[in-house]
């Protein structure tokens, strides 16, 4: 039977003729503590499979060879043998979504981890690599983002649609401000991922820090520190992709990833097992080509609908010249940098405003809010830049005028910086706060 190019075939017709109905099977050959490898199926890299034991375990296929194919499973491999055979699942890389994904906690197979029945109402497909978009269909942040905290929305201000990497070692906030923001940004939709989180940490994000308001508005992909790699850098690509439907629906969408840097050791972590060379800091090359993909899968869209990311980023001291830090510093929309340093003086939370930036922000500010911004900024810098000697007790006052404001507006402008977590400020006020400060007889 044959279509004219203007009358499309049925939708059954076009799933039997794409159809694959050859049975792909294989048996494994080796067995490692975190991979397997089979002698097939003869399917391409991150297909499906299952090993048929009892019970069955699911995993992908990360490496394709002439006889031989490499499995990243989905579980433990303590009941797999050398001779179980393996079979390929007739599973698209598609996922369900739809709005009863709201309110709810998922694992990176769709699974719930909240105690409820499966979702329902999940009237769409959406792939799991995303839809490939124009770089003309997309739309730079017009909008600003009201926060709730006043260092970024007076001095670092967001819009929407923006991608912004937290960056910060352990301890010193990063969860809290993640949570913080969570609460208070006014946003449609708010996807949740937590990758190679603990478990406990899950569970206090959602019950704990996030509003049952919050809750209401949001979907939670929560994969472990235990669980195999392959689903922990799949719980990136599940959130992406639920955040990808909501936005095609024209809503707003506060996507946070905590941490890029914990899917990077995932998919290095899964590289290096299927062969893949080390380099820097063993980070094999699949790692920084994903990296991009991810970052642009988010933003606004000039058809409507928008993804604002906040990923984290961990960074292993203060200075954030790791190679994870750099690529992402060169591939986001901004950087908001926490430091230790800030946290151990009880500065919460510790964003050290000089070394942070917005690349959106004299888009989505008035003239006005920008020579604002950039006063303050300014008097931090320049107390900065001569601390050791005014904390020595070597400079005399009056013998630079700028230097004597600096330490003058030091201590207000300190207390504007810290802010209780659970604490929220409307920029406006936040913006009238600082411009009494800065225009305060010294």
């Amino acid at each position: 039977m044959t279509y004219a190019a203007n009358h499309p075939m049925h939708r059954f017709v076009t799933a039997v003729s794409e159809a694959d109905v050859l049975a792909r099977t294989g048996t494994v050959t080796r067995v490692m503590s975190t991979f397997i490898e089979a002698d097939g199926p003869g399917v391409p890299i991150g297909a499906l499979c299952q090993i048929n034991v009892s019970p069955p375990v699911l995993a992908e296929v990360v490496r394709v060879e002439i006889g031989r194919v490499t499995l990243a499973p989905f579980s433990a491999v303590t009941s797999i043998r050398v001779g179980d055979a393996v079979s390929s699942l007739r599973a698209e890389h598609d996922i369900p979504v739809g709005k009863g994904l709201l309110g709810r906690v998922l694992d990176p197979l769709g699974r719930v981890l909240d105690g409820n029945a499966a979702p329902r109402g999940l009237e769409s497909i959406w792939p799991l690599a995303g839809i490939a978009l124009s770089p003309l269909e997309r739309t730079s942040p017009c909008v600003p983002v009201q926060t709730g905290v006043r260092a970024i929305d007076a001095l670092l201000t967001l819009g929407v649609g923006q991608r912004v990497g937290i960056f910060a070692g352990s301890g010193v906030g990063k969860s809290t401000l993640m949570g913080s923001l969570a609460r208070h940004i006014e946003a449609d939709v708010c996807v949740v991922c937590l990758v190679g989180e603990r478990g406990r940490e899950a569970e206090e994000f959602w019950h704990r820090t996030l509003s049952d308001e919050t809750r209401a508005r949001s979907t939670m992909i929560v994969a472990t520190s235990d669980q195999p790699a392959i689903l922990r850098a799949r719980s990136v690509l599940y959130a992406l992709s639920v955040a990808e439907y909501f936005r095609s629906t024209g809503a707003h969408v506060l996507l946070l990833l905590d941490s890029v840097t914990r899917y990077a050791l995932a998919l290095r972590e899964t590289g290096l097992a299927a062969g893949e060379p080390p380099t820097l800091r063993a980070y094999t090359p699949g790692v920084f080509a994903a990296l991009p993909k991810i970052v642009e899968r988010c933003g606004g869209l000039r058809s409507g609908g928008a993804i604002t990311a906040l990923m984290t980023v961990l960074t292993e001291t203060d200075e954030i010249d790791d190679p994870m830090a750099e690529t992402m510093r060169a591939l986001l929309d901004g950087h908001i940098v926490l430091t230790r340093t800030l946290a151990e003086q009880g500065h919460f939370p510790a964003i050290d405003v000089p070394r942070s930036i917005s690349r959106a922000f004299q888009h989505v500010t008035t003239p006005a809010e920008r020579a604002l911004a950039m006063d303050a900024v300014a008097q931090l810098s320049i107390y900065e830049a001569s601390r050791t000697l005014i904390e020595a007790g070597l400079y005399v006052a009056g013998t630079r005028p700028a230097l004597d404001r600096a330490i003058a507006l030091r201590e207000s402008l300190i207390a504007f910086l810290r802010q209780e977590a659970l604490s929220s400020v409307s920029r406006n006020d936040a913006i009238a706060t600082l411009t009494a400060l800065l225009r305060s007889p010294t």
